[in-house]
């Protein structure tokens, strides 16, 4: 019987061991899997898929492109401090280094109280971003021989009519810089009462005048928006067709719409909140002068624009056409006083065709702002460093513009100055800016009714 029991034993352990075989190969779900190995990691070695990754991240954030100059840590838990403010509902950021997208966010919610998260696939209105994207659009078909940039506007633009029949003098490149010589924005109010653009440009004629075409600089609109119509004119497509075809689908850029209805049918579209977090309605005026203000798109896809714009898709971007439309202009002193707070860091500033530029602690940047009741947008750019900042909220509030600031004072080594929790100014002293109003007008930077002209002159 001792003889036999040493074989039963090793028997019996040889079935075990099959058994146990079986069972340690049959595949976990992947949902199993990463749960289990979620319980194994530490808080700092949390699982991300390489073909998924946190919040759709995966193939956007190039980390190997960080310079180290800026501490990404830092930065999110500041935004994350930004949106306790109570005007704050949502909120998406972007950071390109070196000609890579290294940063990308969503924060807060696509309507408040609802736990509806922003991702960087969320759809925000970009408001006067969308002159960036006309000019760019004229551009280029003016480097395909189809326009000339010096040309008169009424060559390409019929509907235009300006004081003294000035549009047979005025060029296309007068307009993408703002320089018709009328009043800044032309019958914003009546477009707002939901008058024909069309039929605006035509009343241009009669709007008080500034200066001799070319010669200053005032902030249009309604004047502005002549680019989708020739545009339009010179492709026999609609602007959005046209711009999609030619621009933003080689881009990929393709949750760039340029409709109120685009913006809703967007799987993930951010709704428009005033500074008491109020939900208000997606407000249509601006749809109607799609090269002005008419763009929605997402985070993603800004990001996507920025690198465009740092020359990192010239086969659709040639830096040809990179340099009409980011070489300066006119000078525009309002801008500096509008910039007064951050003093010290913005100044010298021009505009170029359908973006600002900056001398920003003496470097050039590229930039601008856009605000439509209900959303506020920012980018800004640096050619030469081949980095860049956007954001895009869903509140009235302007706090968000100061995120920029503090990634450009890192790239640049600049002292630290607390700009988005304290919005400050560097030294700690921070410079009051002027009010931005939460209600009517429908856009930021626009007097409100009542209001007197400014003569000051934009030269």
């Amino acid at each position: 019987m001792e003889r036999l029991a040493l074989p039963a034993t090793l028997l019996t352990v040889a079935l075990g061991v099959l058994i146990m075989a079986q069972f340690i190969a049959i595949p976990l779900s992947s949902g199993e899997a990463r749960e289990n190995l979620a319980t194994a990691l530490t808080p700092t070695e949390s699982f991300v898929p390489e073909d998924e990754g946190a919040d759709g991240l995966a193939g956007i954030e190039q980390l190997d492109a960080r310079s180290g100059l800026v501490d990404y840590n830092a930065l999110d838990w500041q935004i994350i401090g930004l949106m306790e403010d109570p005007q704050m509902v949502g909120l998406a950021v972007a950071v390109v280094e070196n000609g890579e997208t290294v940063f990308a966010r969503g924060y807060g919610e696509t309507l408040v109280d609802t736990g509806e998260p922003v991702t960087i696939d969320t759809v925000f209105r970009w408001a006067s971003l969308s002159k960036g994207v006309a000019a760019t659009m004229v551009a280029m078909l003016a480097g395909d021989g189809a326009i000339d940039m010096n040309a008169p506007l009424s060559r390409y633009v019929p509907s235009m009519r300006l004081p003294g029949a000035a549009q047979l003098q005025a060029t296309v490149r007068d307009m993408l810089s703002h320089r018709l010589g009328i009043e800044r924005h032309g019958h914003d109010m009546r477009l707002e009462r939901d008058e024909d653009p069309y039929v605006l440009r035509g009343a241009l004629a009669g709007y008080p005048y500034a200066c001799p075409p070319g010669t200053c600089h005032r902030y249009q609109n309604v004047g502005f928006d002549g680019a989708s119509e020739l545009v339009e004119g010179v492709t026999g497509q609609s602007y959005e067709a046209a711009t999609r075809e030619r621009l933003l689908a080689p881009l990929g850029m393709t949750s760039v719409t340029m409709s109120r209805r685009g913006l809703w049918e967007s799987a993930s579209w951010a709704r428009s909140h005033n500074r008491s977090r109020e939900e208000v309605p997606v407000v249509l005026p601006y749809y109607r002068i799609p090269a002005a203000g008419g763009v929605n798109g997402s985070i993603r896809d800004m990001a996507r624009w920025i690198e465009a714009q740092l020359g990192e898709a010239p086969d659709v971007l040639p830096r040809a056409i990179l340099a009409t439309v980011q070489t300066p202009v006119v000078r525009t002193e309002r801008e500096d006083r509008r910039n007064r707070r951050y003093a010290g860091r913005i100044g010298n500033t021009y505009y170029a065709l359908g973006w600002r530029v900056y001398d920003y602690a003496g470097h050039r940047v590229i930039a601008h702002r856009g605000a439509v009741r209900g959303y506020r947008a920012m980018i800004m750019f640096d050619p030469v460093r081949r980095s860049g900042v956007a954001i895009l909220s869903n509140s009235d509030s302007g706090r968000p513009f100061t995120i920029p600031m503090a990634v450009f004072d890192q790239l640049y080594g600049l002292p630290e100055a607390d700009w988005i929790e304290g919005s400050g100014a560097p030294g700690g002293a921070a410079t009051p800016g002027p009010a931005i109003p939460g209600g009517p007008p429908m856009i930021e930077g626009r007097r409100r009714p009542g209001d007197i002209h400014s003569s000051e002159s934009g030269r």
